[in-house]
């Protein structure tokens, strides 16, 4: 069972000690704890680190934690069980795309035998959101121990509750994500007030100490040792944008090869659609409406749909309003570049770019996610980037698994001062087996401009 059958036992509130290991090594400063992340590749996650912070897991240890449970609330009062899943260094779990959540968790570690056998149980918990939303939000009564925040614009008020019941003058520890720390003592209340000193993600822990005596797994123990966290990243609400972001985004739009002045153009086209042979004509106008003619039926949407999509990333866009981005992560070594996400903005997009290039995109689609990363880009005389080599991962929007993967291959032709797409090759795979389907495009004439 998650809970102690033990109603009000004796109880020590303490400091940070060096902890724990059933084996030789020493595991100094590890805690459970639980971050909420932005929506990313695969999707919007929870995940779940044994370390130092909510960072970087220690993998030597994720074993032993492989079991922890998680709860997700969005709604005051209703949890929902989340399925974690095992990775290198962390647990992982899925959430919608968006919206106000909490997350809260339990893992029984097992009995560690020191001078004083202890039985050690970690209660970590997450939030993230709306001031409003969060301050709505109800402990999970599957909690022994819990961390309850209140917070405001510019500070958080936090509670321990023992089994429903607010624990005075205990000990606070904050966690920021340089690793400095600071003290804080609940009032005879049971509540702190904190004001986190800038922007950034912070973690909170606290301990109890149980003088109870037991038997787990043959394995016998004195004491019961609990740890609640509670990890947010601040200010917990943001409308802003950063400008570093902002101006990563806008270059990497201004990199991207475009139509300018397009008069359209005509174009003989050839290919397969799932094993069977297709050609005809193309012809797309200046706006970039597409007219296909072709002798395979079959293959007529997906063909008509690949143009329209070529074309479409083409053509010149429409002046528009500066976006507002922000970074979601502090990952600032990712190959990819650093995830960016919109304010407020539709599909829960959010990006990564690197060396002025997209890099990736992430959408929610729904009842899917979708992630396109560009493996590689072709570069035009002017010094813009041409699309060559690039995947799309599709990945069920509530459980995060893999539905398919499509690669695509494009070439374009120089034909005046404009590249034209030349090939579109997309290998699908899936459940259902490999898929092949592409089209070659040759003969190129540019339409006169009217």
């Amino acid at each position: 069972m998650l809970k102690s059958s033990l109603t009000r036992i004796p109880l020590l509130y303490g400091f940070l000690i060096p902890l724990f290991c059933l084996q030789q090594t020493d595991v100094f400063g590890h805690f459970l704890f639980i971050r909420i992340g932005e929506h990313a590749e695969a999707g919007r996650a929870v995940e779940v680190f044994f370390s130092e912070k909510a960072e970087a897991g220690d993998p030597r240890f994720i074993g032993k934690v492989s079991s922890t449970q998680l709860w997700m609330q969005r709604e005051p009062g209703k949890f929902a069980p989340l399925k974690p899943y095992l990775g290198a260094d962390r647990l992982r779990a899925y959430l919608p795309a968006d919206g106000s959540v909490s997350v809260t968790g339990y893992c029984e570690y097992g009995v560690l035998e020191r001078e004083v056998p202890f039985l050690l149980r970690y209660y970590p918990k997450a939030i993230a959101g709306s001031i409003a939303d969060v301050n709505a939000l109800m402990p999970n009564d599957k909690s022994t121990l819990e961390i309850v925040p209140t917070v405001s614009s510019d500070s958080i008020s936090l509670v321990l509750l023992d089994h429903g019941t607010p624990v005075p003058d205990v000990v606070f520890t904050t966690i920021d994500d340089s690793l400095n720390n600071v003290e804080l003592k609940t009032n005879r209340e049971g509540r702190v007030t904190w004001k986190p000193s800038g922007s950034g993600h912070y973690c909170v822990y606290t301990k109890v100490v149980r003088q109870v005596a037991g038997d787990l797994a043959g394995k016998k123990y004195h004491e019961i040792r609990e740890f609640s966290t509670l990890a947010f990243s601040w200010p917990l609400e943001r409308t802003d944008g950063d400008p570093m972001a902002i101006e990563l985004f806008e270059k990497a739009i201004s990199t991207r090869a475009s139509w300018l002045d397009f008069p359209g153009f005509s174009a003989d086209i050839d290919g397969t659609h799932d094993g069977r042979s297709f050609s005809g004509s193309v012809q797309i106008a200046k706006d970039g409406a597409v007219e296909l003619k072709i002798d395979q039926p079959v293959a007529e949407d997906w063909v008509n749909e690949q143009l329209k999509s070529l074309v479409m990333h083409r053509m010149e866009s429409p002046r528009r309003s500066p976006p507002v981005l922000r970074f979601a992560d502090q990952d600032f070594d990712n190959p990819l570049g650093r995830l960016l996400t919109f304010v407020g903005g539709r599909f829960a997009s959010s990006y990564r770019v690197k060396d002025d290039q997209l890099k990736v995109v992430n959408r929610n689609l729904g009842t899917e996610n979708m992630t396109i990363t560009v493996l590689e880009n072709d570069k035009t005389p002017e010094g813009k980037y041409l699309p060559h080599l690039y995947n799309v991962q599709y990945w069920n929007a509530v459980d995060g698994s893999l539905q398919r993967t499509e690669t695509f291959e494009n070439r374009w032709t120089r034909i005046g001062k404009f590249d034209l797409p030349a090939m579109n090759t997309l290998l699908t795979s899936s459940t259902s087996g490999l898929g092949v389907r592409g089209f070659r495009l040759k003969n190129h004439s540019l339409r006169s401009a009217e």
